[in-house]
């Protein structure tokens, strides 16, 4: 076995030394997000213009909006080449076969009270009507509680949370709350002409010159001090007014770049609002970057399909997660720690790293093996190596007596010389391009064919049924763009669909097997939340990185995700000490958390202060196991991330918005990681009420303070009024005891809190009077309440 042991080293070794790429960003090459914005500033593409509201019927609020073609055109002045779009004539022969103006359908429906949908076609459809995936129940419900009635020059529909005004000629939709206020409206071309220099894009489609493919640009108004935020998993600037986003799934190499694991076309306006396009083609969203006063929706496709939720941030993530689906409950095991590295290579590696946890008493409950379980490393051909696993099935079910359970990597994707990839060809359970066949080298499984579902699952269940607790599901960001889908689609709307299908594929099997909705994911699109969990990708070993690891966090959380993770410490090299130390309790601060990367990750690899640091860090989270499970389950019932923004809580806080270097961990407890080598930093409390350091005790006014890192290094304050249950120290959920839980109360005598116990799954409020508990719904658990 030392033999075996050498040989990991060695491997593990030749891998991490190979030079470190990643994919040039504008560079056109291969899987290279798609930017439709040039398309909307072609010389030589007609875009038509949503002009007037030609036809509507109140009763089923649809219609026909009228369309006029315009171009861009030149004009020097003052040595300076303007442009401006002007309007034009129709350009087809026989003229009067074709419409100059077009009148195309328009329809809004009404989900709920909150929540309006809004649809436009840019020409015919013949598409059959089909569920779609991003939709929790396959399609949108319908609400009958908005109330018609006619106005001057338009249409007005009224819920008890807002209106929907549609003006007839120029032709608007105006959003507004319940006291009139407006939120954003649409950009008619009378709202810009003779108004601005700058030749801005009203909302319309294009027809390319190219073609003659269609897509829309939904270009709605931006208030003088509005902000965005979500768009899934972005690294970039928090607040998203003055930037351009490209929605396309993509492995960004990083996540200190502008592209993304995790785009998803949902985001929320300070302003009262949320909108959620429903495509799966690439976007490119364009909030105030090129014009400040609008945002442009660039979408792919050629239909339309926005729905729009009225109210604030948690009212708009209830409402957006009800559409596209809640996160399912993950079980208790996963909110334990997860010990990995790239890569254990054997049982011996395996064994070892789970006696070392133990006698370094460091409570844990996951093993990872990451890339290298197979005989050949990255070659997944989902066997264990028999050349370095004696016996795999009494090596998991080891583990798990002694509260472990065993994750295991794998990917879509197989190399020729896989000895699947001959069956996978042969059976035609792949991705192909326009001619059928292979668009890469590798075979890329296509789960728009229910065969490759049915043979791709049947792999991951033997793994299951083996005693394997949950399946890494890594990549799924490189779906063939110009590949043939079994389908019938084309990579254009099945690219970003991808990673939600491959969720799919192995959330369900993991639950018809096991009983429980667990993997550990790395790419998504809309609802891909219902499918728990997903971690941050690559981060580099740097505090610029630790604090974009926070961003994208918290940009995730504000777009339907309520579970989280990232790589503590960094992946690419071998972390530096210090920093390792300050992110460490960054992530056992998050819902899930994972030390994963270039080695050594295990913290008795580093000095025994780390490792002293490290331990109570992890002691700490698993004190906290009931707060951090009860939080979760409230979490996922109401479309809340658990990593969660400032403003989510403190809404009507204006300094809560302008936050993005701290978190609130669920409802209660707000957390100031240290992104530097500092002991203290600035920290931003919100609301009206008290706060008190989690550490120390001291408490502080509502406002800006400098604030000291406890024992612990990381700034946590819990806010007045809260319970916060914790729980006897276990080295695993599995050994820990649910039936003695302390509350420890913050601030006034008078406090409450959530319990959940993992056995009930049901949630239930508790309130503390005068320091006594005013009832206790849980006969078999004993509270006792610490001031």
């Amino acid at each position: 076995m030392k033999n075996l042991l050498k040989l990991g080293i060695a491997l593990m070794v030749v891998t991490l030394s190979l030079p470190l790429k990643g994919q040039l960003q504008n560079a056109g090459t291969l899987n290279e997000p798609i930017d439709i914005s040039g398309d909307f500033q072609s010389f030589t593409n007609t875009y038509y213009f949503a002009d007037a509201l030609v036809e509507f019927d109140p009763v089923s609020a649809s219609g026909k909006v009228e369309y006029l073609r315009h171009e861009y055109a030149t004009r020097q002045a003052f040595n300076n080449m303007l442009a401006s779009l002007v309007p034009v004539r129709a350009n087809e022969f026989p003229g009067n076969e074709y419409e100059a103006a077009p009148r195309l359908p328009i329809e809004i429906d009404f989900v709920s009270p909150r929540t309006i949908r809004l649809r436009m076609q840019s020409g015919p459809d013949q598409t059959l009507a089909e569920p779609s995936l991003m939709l929790v129940n396959g399609d949108a419900p319908t609400d009958q509680s908005w109330v018609y009635s006619a106005i001057t020059g338009g249409h007005r529909y009224t819920s008890a949370f807002g209106s929907v005004t549609i003006m007839e000629k120029p032709w608007h939709i105006e959003f507004r709350d319940a006291n009139g206020k407006l939120l954003t409206k649409t950009n008619h071309h009378s709202d810009n002409n003779g108004k601005t220099y700058t030749p801005v894009m009203p909302f319309s489609y294009v027809r390319r010159a190219a073609d003659y493919s269609r897509s829309f640009s939904a270009t709605l108004s931006l208030s003088p001090d509005e902000k965005i935020f979500g768009l899934g998993e972005s690294y970039t600037n928090f607040n998203k007014r003055g930037s351009s986003v490209v929605l396309c799934t993509d492995d960004a190499n990083g996540i200190q770049n502008e592209t993304m694991y995790k785009p998803i076309p949902f985001y929320m306006s300070s302003n009262g609002y949320g909108v959620f396009m429903h495509t799966s083609t690439p976007i490119t969203a364009d909030f105030g970057k090129y014009f400040s006063g609008v945002q442009q929706l660039m979408i792919g496709d050629e239909s339309l399909d926005l729905f729009i939720f009225l109210g604030n941030p948690k009212e708009i993530l209830d409402a957006y997660t009800d559409l596209t689906g809640k996160a399912a409950m993950p079980p208790l095991w996963s909110f334990g720690f997860w010990m990995s590295r790239i890569t254990y290579f054997s049982e011996i590696d395996g064994r070892t790293v789970t006696k070392k946890l133990r006698d370094n008493k460091i409570p844990c409950d996951v093993i990872h093996f990451d890339t290298g379980w197979f005989e050949t490393d990255w070659r997944c051909d989902y066997k264990f190596s028999e050349t370095r696993f004696d016996d795999p099935a009494k090596m998991i079910t080891d583990f798990k007596k002694d509260g472990f359970e065993t994750c295991l990597w794998q990917l879509p994707y197989f190399v020729p010389q896989n000895s699947l990839f001959k069956e996978i060809v042969e059976k035609g359970l792949y991705v192909k391009n326009p001619k059928g066949n292979l668009p890469y080298e590798d075979a890329v499984l296509d789960f728009t064919n229910p065969k490759t579902v049915e043979w791709y699952q049947g792999k991951i269940a033997a793994l299951l049924k083996l005693g394997v607790g949950a399946i890494k599901v890594d990549f799924g960001e490189a779906a063939p763009y110009n590949g043939i889908y079994a389908n019938g689609r084309t990579g254009f709307y099945e690219h970003n669909l991808y990673p939600l299908r491959y969720n799919k594929a192995v959330s369900d099997i993991t639950y018809e097997t096991n009983g429980e909705r667990i993997i550990w994911a790395r790419s998504t699109w809309a609802g891909s939340q219902r499918y728990p969990l997903h971690w941050g990708g690559d981060p580099a070993n740097s505090n610029t990185s630790m604090a974009a690891t926070l961003r994208g966090g918290l940009s995730i959380g504000l777009s339907g995700f309520t579970f989280w993770s990232h790589d503590i410490g960094g992946f690419v090299e071998a972390c530096p000490e210090e920093l390792y130390a300050r992110w460490t309790p960054f992530g056992m601060l998050s819902s899930h958390t994972r030390s994963h990367g270039a080695p050594p990750t295990e913290p008795w690899e580093y000095s025994n202060d780390f490792l002293k640091s490290f331990r109570n860090a992890t002691n700490m989270r698993y004190q906290l196991m009931p707060y951090i499970y009860s939080q979760s389950k409230h979490a996922s019932e109401n479309g809340l991330p658990m990593m969660r923004a400032l403003f989510v809580e403190f809404p009507d806080d204006p300094g809560a918005w302008l936050i993005d270097n701290q978190y609130l961990f669920g409802a209660d407890i707000l957390v100031a990681p240290l992104f530097e080598e500092t002991q203290s930093r600035d920290v931003y409390l919100p609301g009206k009420g008290m706060w008190f350091d989690y550490q120390t005790g001291k408490s502080y006014a509502p406002g800006w303070h400098h604030i000291e890192a406890g024992e612990i290094p990381v700034v946590m304050l819990v806010r007045e009024g809260a319970a916060i249950p914790h729980i006897k120290l276990a080295q695993s959920t599995k050994f820990m005891d649910w039936n003695k839980i302390e509350l420890k109360i913050y601030g006034k005598s008078d406090a409450r809190t959530l319990i959940c116990l993992p056995d009930q799954q049901e949630l239930k409020e508790l309130n503390i009077e005068k320091g006594k508990l005013v009832l206790n719904p849980f006969t078999n658990v004993e509270f006792k309440i610490v001031k």
